[in-house]
């Protein structure tokens, strides 16, 4: 195509504002629909002061640990040197991820009322279809943010990517506590509520009896949308960056990659290519937002995997050409690039049959609900565990696919080991390209989840909630599949970054790549105690989150059942809760409960950085990912399926609600709450913050380290 690198930039810029540009117009389309009545606008109002009340205090804690953090890296990195750049990077990439949560979030807020209030017309597919639309303004804004910083970036340091590397880091700590953050409140006020209102008092979930109550839909916007997206944000960011540099590491190193004549000085086609292929995504994604309908006698699962069908489609398309023209049509980036869409299709898919309640996993925690709570947990249990072996084995196969596609050299000849990892590093860009419509379809779930509660709250006629309650129950599937697709993604992330670890790391010491690899073996003493390390710290990590999640919901259970017997006549609806005081207990304890975990995080790989030197730190990358894959796939997996069981039997299954079937599933669903939405999407950042801030600091690592290479 003869397409020079100033324009590959202009293109992928383009694409970015188109992105912003359509969910500015999709914002004003879903600002101008009804509200509904006084009584629905109050309780909505509600929900939207306590989820901007949460996230101006995080953000404002955050930023100010952000803002030491920037200062101590431009120091850590010389004023005069490249410390400036990376701390500005650093600030960037975390008020990026910060400000994708935040649109996401002010958007859910204001989109749940008015779903609630299109139900009352009983038509399905045209509230599904307005829910949609609020969830692709979350998705189309996360992916424009994160290509705009990333090719911003990108023309502004020259085209030096280890120069983004501040920008990873930002993205993943603020990610890191959103995610930690949001999931302690949401989960928190979730159990809390359930425990005294289903449990205790017997009253239906979003009951406006219930103390909690608003801020258990608060939290829905805090960790389900505010932390999704910042989360995805950072896992976009990471993704693309992880696989430009590679490829830019390679070049640096005099590499000759046979792509042609893309690979040419500092600014190969090669770097730019995952930007590339982002771009191309937004076209694609915009494209399958038009396929997200209801068809007569369809469904509501049917009409989002549509949309998410057209866009796979249109992306391969892409892929093809994109293929031709700029990596002289090779035939290996073509297989990876489809292979890291394929991983996306199979863990999508992989969730929804482990997690909906259309099939055999969630019918069968449902059933051992009849024999009372124990079962429930070991049967859900058993789900997880189940699912984590099938997941692997996609990650595996595409892996294997994509490292021998691009690396390969003909038959009975190993392939090329420093294509194939770039190969690995396209896969992941590949698969994290439609981050727009899978967000879309996340989005989706807060939204739809708060129109149930208003629904309830405000006692909507029947027709309504026959509208809002199987969407909602769709949420909760949609929820599970992001989580799935998030973890799959950032392992094959994380397996790009730990590549340019060790490029970086052979660099900064002076020696061969090779030379450096050699010594990761299984006899090396540093290796294992590397290995040990990080394969324990996603357990003691997720120790921390679980039980905070269970400290919050303890402090909520003690509330509520301070205001029912405090307040008279408020479970029989005469007194008024006091919801504000649940909102803010929750708040108070969620922020003060994520420091430890987000220091482990952080603190964790420079220790071992420092005092084992980086070939241990090597080994703890590779244990992160080998053991926080698995855990997180249980968690979020097992989490999901238990709490459609729950739906299951309240849809009419088993003895139906308020049998002793729907007691024990209520169990297992606290128990899948703080699993599902807090401790397992938190590795997820987890991996790729302790990726980042190795690269960042392997230089000061391999000179002083106590421990030399």
């Amino acid at each position: 195509m003869g397409l020079t690198t100033g324009q590959l930039e202009l293109l992928v810029f383009l694409s970015s504002a188109l992105a912003l540009a359509f969910a500015g117009v999709q914002t004003l389309l879903l600002l101008r629909e009804d509200e509904g009545d006084e009584k629905m606008r109050s309780i909505s109002d509600a929900i939207r002061e306590g989820a901007i009340a949460f996230l101006r205090r995080e953000y404002t804690a955050v930023f100010a640990v952000a803002v030491v953090l920037a200062v101590v890296i431009a120091l850590a990195f010389g004023i005069t040197g490249n410390g400036p750049r990376l701390a500005v990077g650093f600030l960037f990439g975390a008020a990026g991820s910060a400000l994708a949560g935040a649109v996401g979030m002010l958007v859910s807020v204001r989109a749940n009322v008015r779903t609630a209030a299109k139900a009352r017309s009983g038509s399905l597919g045209g509230t599904m279809a307005y829910a949609f639309r609020g969830g692709s303004v979350t998705g189309l804004s996360v992916a424009g943010l994160a290509l705009l910083e990333l090719i911003g970036f990108y023309v502004a340091f020259g085209g030096d990517v280890l120069e983004m590397v501040g920008l990873l880091f930002g993205a993943s700590l603020m990610s890191l506590f959103a995610r930690v953050g949001g999931g302690i409140y949401t989960k928190g006020a979730d159990v809390g509520a359930d425990l005294v209102g289903k449990l205790e008092a017997g009253i239906p979930e979003d009951d406006p009896r219930n103390p909690a109550v608003i801020a258990d839909n608060v939290g829905d916007n805090v960790g389900d949308c505010a932390g999704m997206a910042a989360d995805l944000f950072e896992t976009y960011v990471v993704t693309a960056v992880s696989a430009m540099l590679i490829a830019y590491l390679l070049t640096q190193d005099g590499v000759q990659i046979g792509f042609g004549t893309g690979f040419v000085g500092k600014f190969p086609t090669g770097v730019l290519y995952p930007l590339v292929i982002s771009a191309w995504a937004i076209v694609a994604t915009l494209v399958g937002t038009a396929f997200v309908r209801m068809r007569p006698n369809g469904t509501i699962m049917g009409a989002l995997y549509q949309g998410l069908a057209a866009t796979t489609a249109v992306g391969v398309v892409g892929l093809y050409v994109l293929d031709y023209y700029l990596m002289n049509a090779n035939l290996g980036v073509f297989v990876a690039t489809v292979a890291g869409l394929l991983v996306m299709v199979f863990i999508v898919l992989l969730t929804d049959y482990y997690t909906s309640a259309k099939y055999d996993p969630v019918h069968r925690i449902a059933e051992s609900a009849q024999a009372g709570a124990g079962p429930t947990v070991i049967t859900g249990l058993s789900v997880g565990l189940q699912s984590v072996f099938v997941s692997g084995l996609v990650i595996v196969a595409a892996t294997l696919v994509s490292f021998t596609a691009v690396g390969w050299r003909g038959w009975w000849v190993f392939p090329n080991g420093f294509l194939g990892l770039y190969g690995i590093g396209l896969a992941a860009a590949s698969m994290l390209a439609v981050t727009g419509m899978i967000i879309s379809i996340d989005a989706f779930g807060p939204i739809t989840d708060n129109a149930g509660g208003i629904a309830e709250m405000a006692n909507l006629p029947a027709e309504a909630r026959a509208v809002t309650d199987p969407l909602d129950a769709v949420g909760n599937t949609t929820k599970a599949v992001t989580k799935g697709y998030a973890i799959g993604s950032a392992v094959l992330a994380a397996l790009a970054l730990f590549a340019a670890y060790t490029f970086a790391a052979a660099s900064k010491a002076n020696v061969l790549w090779t030379s450096f690899t050699a010594n990761l073996t299984i006899d090396n003493p540093l290796v294992v105690a590397g290995l040990i390390i990080g394969g324990i710290l996603p357990f003691f990590f997720t120790s921390y989150l679980m039980n905070a999640v269970g400290i919050a919901a303890q402090a909520i259970v003690f509330e509520v059942r301070r205001q029912f017997r405090e307040i008279p006549g408020i479970l029989e609806g005469k007194g008024k809760p006091e919801y504000g005081r649940c909102v803010d207990l929750v708040t108070v304890t969620a922020l003060r409960q994520l420091a430890v975990p987000a220091v482990i995080g952080v603190a964790t790989p420079l220790a071992v950085g420092f005092v084992l030197g980086p070939i241990a730190l090597a080994g703890l990358l590779l244990g992160v990912i080998l053991a926080g894959f698995p855990l997180a796939i249980l968690m979020t997996v097992g989490g999901g399926a238990w709490d459609n069981a729950k739906k299951y039997i309240e849809g009419g299954h088993f003895g139906g609600k308020h049998s002793e079937a729907h007691k024990a599933a209520v169990v297992g669903d606290t128990v899948g709450d703080a699993t599902k939405d807090t401790a397992g999407p938190a590795i997820n950042p987890l991996i790729k913050v302790v990726n980042t801030i190795s690269i960042l600091f392997v230089a000061l690592i391999v000179a002083h380290s106590v421990i030399h290479f």
